[in-house]
C-alpha cells in the first residue's frame, strides 16, 4: 500500500481491470486487497467504478436474444414434444 499516492482509489481501479482481464475473480481481488491493507470502503468504491466503466464498454444489444431449443435424438435429427394437458385442465375445457 502506497501513501504517498493521492488517489488510491484509482490505483485500486487499474488492478481490478487488469488482473479481471487475467481471468481472476472479483472476490478473490477483493480479499487479496484487504490482505495488503486497503480499506474495504475503498476496495467497495473501486469495484463499483470498475462495474460502471465495465458496463459503458460493453456493447449495446439492439434488439432481445430469442433463444431457442430442441432436443435432437442420437441420428442428430430433432424431436417433437407433445404437452399433455394436466387432467384438472382437460375435466374443465381450460
Amino acid at each position: 500500500m502506497s501513501y504517498d499516492n493521492p488517489n488510491p482509489i484509482r490505483n485500486i481501479v487499474e488492478y481490478l481491470k487488469r488482473n479481471l482481464k487475467k481471468g481472476y475473480t472479483i472476490d478473490s481481488l477483493k480479499w487479496a486487497l484487504i490482505n495488503q491493507g486497503y480499506q474495504k470502503y475503498q476496495i467497495t468504491k473501486a469495484i463499483d467504478m470498475v462495474n460502471k466503466e465495465l458496463a459503458e464498454l460493453a456493447p449495446k444489444l439492439k434488439e432481445k436474444p430469442v433463444i431457442k431449443h430442441e432436443i435432437i435424438d442420437e441420428n442428430d435429427h430433432p424431436v417433437e414434444i407433445f404437452y399433455k394437458k394436466p387432467w384438472w385442465r382437460r375435466l374443465f375445457g381450460i
